[in-house]
């Protein structure tokens, strides 16, 4: 029988449909980090001199209302697999700040570290530190009604057991999206099976375009952005006061089942009610902010307002480290403004899909005021420097915020940072170029790096500057000589330890989570190489019901090697059969390829037409088949030059996110300048 070798990792390898998350096996360093130098020690110790740690009212709300504590939790799936572990944490994040850890995020890291249930008000409940997000559980007349279900199924089954246990076990009667990011979806199988969606006996309900947002998130760019996500959140880092505290939303994120139920019904506009499950909820649309499908809502029995993601305990993210398209902070400081409007003189508590909440109409509107404020300031001060002619990077360096907004916990950079928001604002508007014409062209890193080591006299020369830098403490500064050695001489052992122990450095430092662990995985990396521990992929046979098949089209083309193309043409004809029936000519030429729906009347005849289900292609990706044995079982109706499909599958590039982040990834080529 002849085989055909059409693998599914053609089509597969570049969709981050899954959850990269908290690898619990990190391979043993073979080099240990070391301790935070006198600067470091000193940096730190000037934070607990600059802000009010004797402000304890965060604590207070992080703890109001406890029902049950579960500081053991270790939550494992079907296989016996460690999924989610927050007993980790338990043994160190006690007491004082450590030399190695900024005094203020330590503080949010124990803020974070309050896993178990909580009463809220009444009839609505938190399951916190069960993921990354939080769970929210409202009693409905029948049943509970559950907001959030976190990342992975095995977390958020074991959030609702443990609501099920202690407060009666009850039937999930609804569950509402907030937004369309999957710490705030994923685990729905968790709490509702897809059948009871469909026979009505559970209402899922979102904001309006949530399943086509949910579709796209991260497609063609998944594998740099898991790549880059390996770094933000620490995946690979061990969890000690030297590595991995806090993801700064929450601890971490799971490693489970990513699942989808679609949504069976939609808030479409601001003003809309429902009850549900005899609870009336008023709804307000907040597209276009933190996420591009996002909704806040009110319940107005309990006074109470569930704010979503556009409302921290942190300064957020205008744009993200793992990389996506820049968010929008004046249309985001406006929702928060709608949402006072809307709901600020009738609320007593406001809960948020991460943290914990805050009490007392007085305390939630200087909440909600100030973080608004927060976000317009950086937009418009960003906006005013610029017309004053400074540059994106002089910006983040320049910009000087109010104490009134600075000095309050919920403003400070956990999460999102002022500069890298000060720098998304100015890209958004402006680009990445300064305007200056010696940056208009720059060379690459690598080329760049050969060229100064040159200039500075050489790879000995660097590591002396490196080192006398190092020991003044002048982090930034050494980082940037290094890296211009690193990226000319990557295998240049003694240059990536100095940068190691420099990146090691601006960890401990760090206030935002992601920026430590970002330091902290860089320099693990340059210490004892890629740990494929921290590559957690999981594809997820529901997200891929509703990919349009439009955009795995647009992911192979991403992936054709335009070089190796040169000069080929070729036309293939999708027939796609059920009940979605869809038809599309693909094409290939000028090392390009292109798809149209429909077959054009007239058009010549394809090389190859192809007609299958859709399910087919479902199985290819998630690696339960290959489309050759597809053709083979008479599941794929092939007519034409079968060749031709191998022939375009082997221009396909092979995406995995191993590749390597603090030395460069292109090879090495000479360039004149």
């Amino acid at each position: 029988m002849t085989r055909f070798p059409f693998k599914a990792s053609v089509l597969v390898a570049a969709i981050a449909l899954g959850s990269a998350g908290l690898a619990q096996a990190q391979s043993p360093d073979a080099i240990a980090p070391k301790a935070a130098t006198e600067a470091t020690q000193a940096a730190n110790a000037e934070v607990l001199k600059a802000l009010d740690f004797s402000d304890r009212a965060d604590f207070g709300n992080a703890g109001r209302g406890l029902i049950k504590a579960t500081p053991e939790l270790v939550v494992k799936n079907a296989d016996g697999r460690v999924v989610w572990d927050v007993a980790a944490y338990q043994e160190f994040l006690q007491g004082d700040a450590p030399d190695s850890v900024n005094p203020s995020l330590w503080r949010l890291a124990q803020l974070n570290n309050t896993p178990g249930l909580y009463e809220v008000t009444d009839d609505i409940y938190q399951v916190r530190g069960f993921d990354l997000a939080t769970m929210t559980v409202i009693r409905g007349a029948t049943g509970w009604i559950v907001v959030d279900p976190l990342t992975t199924a095995e977390p958020s089954r074991a959030a609702l057991e443990l609501v099920n246990s202690e407060l009666g076990e009850r039937p999930v009667t609804a569950v509402i999206y907030t937004h369309s990011h999957a710490d705030h979806f994923a685990g729905v199988k968790g709490v509702i099976a897809s059948e009871d969606a469909e026979a009505g006996n559970v209402r899922v309900i979102a904001p309006e375009h949530f399943t086509d947002h949910v579709a796209s998130e991260s497609v063609l760019l998944g594998n740099v952005m898991s790549r880059r996500a390996q770094y933000m959140f620490g995946f690979g880092l061990p969890r000690n006061v030297q590595q991995q505290i806090d993801s700064g939303l929450g601890k971490g994120v799971s490693n489970g089942s990513f699942t989808l139920v679609e949504p069976t019904e939609f808030v479409t506009h601001s003003g809309q009610t429902m009850t549900v499950d005899g609870v009336d909820i008023e709804f307000l649309m907040a597209p276009g902010t933190e996420a591009d499908a996002e909704m806040v809502f009110y319940f107005p029995e309990q006074r109470a307002l569930l704010a979503a993601e556009i409302l921290n305990a942190s300064l957020h993210n205008i744009l993200t480290p793992r990389g996506a398209q820049i968010r929008d902070a004046l249309q985001w400081s406006r929702a928060l403004d709608e949402m006072l409007r809307y709901f600020g003189d009738r609320t007593d508590v406001v809960l948020t899909s991460h943290y914990w909440p805050r009490w007392g109409q007085e305390d939630v509107y200087e909440t909600i005021e100030k973080q608004r404020d927060m976000l317009k300031y950086l937009h418009d001060q960003t906006l005013r420097l610029a017309n004053l002619g400074y540059k994106r990077d002089e910006i983040a360096e320049a910009i000087e915020v109010p104490d009134s907004l600075a000095n309050e916990w919920f403003n400070r950079g956990y999460y999102g940072t002022i500069e890298h928001n000060v720098k998304g604002i100015y890209q958004r508007y402006l680009g990445f170029w300064s305007g200056n014409p010696a940056t208009l062209d720059p060379l690459p890193e690598q080329a760049a790096g050969e060229r100064y080591v040159e200039a500075m006299g050489g790879a000995e020369s660097v590591m002396e500057q490196g080192r006398e830098a190092f020991d003044a403490g002048d982090y930034r500064w050494a980082a940037m000589l290094m890296n211009h050695l690193v990226m000319s001489q990557p295998d240049n052992q003694d240059a990536k330890a100095l940068q190691a122990d420099i990146f090691e450095q601006l960890g401990y430092q760090a206030e935002s989570a992601p920026w430590r662990n970002i330091y902290l995985t860089g320099a693990r990396e340059l210490r004892n190489g890629f740990d494929p521990a921290s590559v957690v992929t999981t594809a997820s046979p529901d997200i891929l019901q509703v990919l349009p098949i439009e955009q795995v089209f647009d992911l192979l083309a991403v992936r054709l090697n335009g070089p190796r193309a040169d000069g080929i043409e070729l036309d293939i004809d999708w027939h796609f059969t059920g009940e979605a029936a869809q038809d599309f000519r693909m094409s290939l030429s000028n090392s390009v390829l292109r798809y149209r729906e429909g077959i054009d009347e007239g058009a010549a005849e394809a090389d190859l037409s192809l007609s299958l289900n859709r399910d087919v292609v479902n199985r290819v990706l998630l690696h339960q088949t290959t489309l050759g044995d597809e053709i083979e079982a008479g599941h794929v109706t092939a007519e034409g030059d079968i060749k031709v499909l191998g022939q375009l599958f082997s221009l396909m590039d092979d995406f995995t996110p191993t590749f390597p982040v603090v030395t460069s990834a292109a090879p090495a080529t000479d360039n004149d300048g």
